[in-house]
């Protein structure tokens, strides 16, 4: 009887610390910057927990107060020991280090994306000045009407829509068009090749319809400043579409599954940079591509030098990524 009223007499004890657990452990797990004295009260509590389930485990094994102390106590040994979080940190070794590994890893796929839209682009061309009524499935009629009487479409875009309904509209058509290319990869690459083709089939027939009005310089000139990097982002998508595509058709891991969760890990993280990329794009094409007063000579430079901006992006140099020099031979 005397070693029952002991047990009992701890237990009695110990009940009002083990209710307050539960909100101590969420306080503990919610908050990412504690003090130091925060922090050693978490050990005091870590110990006096142990000893708690120690002792548990031998007077009350397997039972639900025993349970309870070994849930607090694994998720208090996580909250401890897991790794300092710093945000700042993180995000410039993403810019630094992660993004451009991916990009090293999708330069083969960069390239052959890329050609794919050229030659798409081509195609268009040709289709077009071979056969310009089959424009019509490539254009709206209120554009065809517009150019064959002597005006783009992007004339007056300023009048009709202010600058800043007007960057939004477009950047949220860019960034559906770049997610379609990355999603669409899961069909083993084959909605990526759709998206990537049709939008180059598109581009050069739209430049061939307005050459054959004596217009594709206009043309020209309103997506000088913006299409460099919008277009490179929609290839860029593209390009980490495949990889998608990849996974599906030749697994690197156990399953299909595993294979599709780490690529789609690792591509999504040129798309963070692709989406960045493309408000820039939204806030020229909004601003300044529909603006006649803006030189062509200063669209050229805007283009250029967004184009520079994209590739030390990619690269990690922009952001300060340390290049390792390789060992010399001796």
């Amino acid at each position: 009887m005397t070693a029952e009223a002991g047990m009992q007499a701890w237990l009695a004890s110990r009940v009002e610390t083990w209710r307050q657990l539960s909100p101590q452990l969420e306080a503990l797990e919610k908050s990412r910057n504690h003090s130091a004295a925060e922090a050693l009260q978490a050990i005091d509590l870590y110990r006096a927990l142990g000893r708690d389930l120690s002792i548990a485990r031998r007077i009350l094994p397997g039972s639900r107060v025993t349970k309870a102390l070994e849930h607090s106590y694994a998720k208090l040994h996580s909250i401890i020991y897991r790794k300092p979080h710093d945000w700042r940190a993180r995000l410039l070794s993403l810019f630094r280090e992660e993004i451009p590994a991916v990009v090293r890893e999708l330069r083969p796929a960069i390239v052959w994306v890329t050609l794919l839209f050229v030659l798409s682009a081509g195609a268009g061309w040709w289709l077009i000045s071979e056969h310009p009524e089959l424009i019509s499935l490539l254009a709206s009629e209120e554009m065809i009407n517009g150019v064959e009487g002597g005006r783009l479409w992007t004339e007056g875009l300023l009048n009709v829509t202010p600058s800043s309904m007007l960057s939004i509209g477009i950047l949220s058509n860019n960034i559906a068009v770049s997610l379609m290319a990355f999603c669409l990869g899961i069909l083993f690459g084959l909605g990526t090749f759709y998206i990537i083709a049709t939008n180059g089939l598109m581009l050069g027939a739209i430049f061939a319809f307005t050459h054959q009005h004596g217009m594709a310089g206009e043309l020209l000139k309103f997506v000088t400043a913006h299409g460099v990097v919008e277009l490179s982002v929609i290839c860029l998508a593209g390009a980490a579409g495949t990889m998608l595509g990849e996974a599906v058709i030749r697994p690197t891991h156990a399953t299909r599954r595993e294979s599709f969760q780490h690529a789609a890990t690792k591509a999504s993280r040129l798309l963070v940079l692709c989406a960045l990329l493309l408000v820039g794009c939204g806030f020229i094409e909004g601003y300044l591509s529909p603006d006649p007063n803006f030189p062509m000579i200063s669209r050229v430079i805007v283009g250029l030098g967004y184009g520079m901006v994209m590739i030390g992006a990619l690269t990690g140099d922009l952001f300060g990524r340390k290049r390792v020099k390789p060992a010399a031979d001796f």
